[in-house]
């Protein structure tokens, strides 16, 4: 039973970080996928900000177009294989 009350409130309440901040990142098949967490010491975080790889691959697209038609884009963006969910975070 007291197990069950520990779960129950370690659930509802949260555990206790210690203030600061981290980055902690991941390798991923289309770059470093990152997490930028900001603690002030509760139980949630202050700021919690995702870093996509996607959205940095896309930036490459004006100088790989460069000089080409406009046709060639559709390529260009297309061997970059960008998830358009996270270029849009």
């Amino acid at each position: 039973m007291e197990s069950l009350i520990h779960h129950f409130k370690l659930v509802t309440e949260g555990f206790r970080v210690p203030a600061g901040q981290v980055y902690s990142a991941v390798e991923s098949p289309r770059g470093e996928l990152g997490a930028h967490v900001v603690s002030d010491g509760g139980t949630r975080p202050y700021r919690v900000h995702f870093r996509e790889p996607s959205f940095n691959n896309l930036q490459s697209t004006s100088a790989m177009c460069e000089g080409s038609m406009v046709a060639d884009i559709i390529g260009a963006v297309a061997s970059i294989d960008p998830v358009m969910g996270g270029v849009d975070r």
